[in-house]
């Protein structure tokens, strides 16, 4: 019986899995089935980690903010400097806010102050 080489369509596909398996070390990297397997659990694992690192980064900037603060002993509490920000209309978000209070903290006093007065 002779021998037919089969199409390009399943060989594309697997190299595609493959392309993206590249960095995964061993098996998982080499063999078609184990490397599905793997990029399938890594693609669960980026969808879900995404909205975990959204809120990690938010954990991280209000603590930064709520120790610029208390540190200084310009306002009571983190709370309720958000709540000043929010009543006296000044629209910053946290993202800008931990960065000022890491770079320039003179101007993290001025804004607090302005709210308060």
């Amino acid at each position: 019986m002779t021998r037919i080489t089969r199409g390009y369509i399943a060989r594309r596909r697997r190299t595609k899995t493959r392309f993206f398996a590249l960095t995964f070390r061993g098996s998982h990297s080499r063999l078609t089935r184990i490397t599905i397997q793997q990029t399938m659990r890594a693609l669960v694992s980026t969808d879900r980690d995404r909205g975990r690192q959204k809120r990690n980064f938010r954990r991280l900037w209000i603590t930064r903010i709520n120790a610029a603060i208390r540190e200084s002993g310009v306002s009571y509490s983190y709370s309720r400097s958000i709540h000043d920000l929010y009543k006296g209309q000044l629209l910053l978000n946290r993202k800008i806010l931990a960065q000022i209070a890491i770079s320039n903290r003179n101007c993290l006093y001025t804004i607090s102050n302005k709210i308060r007065s």
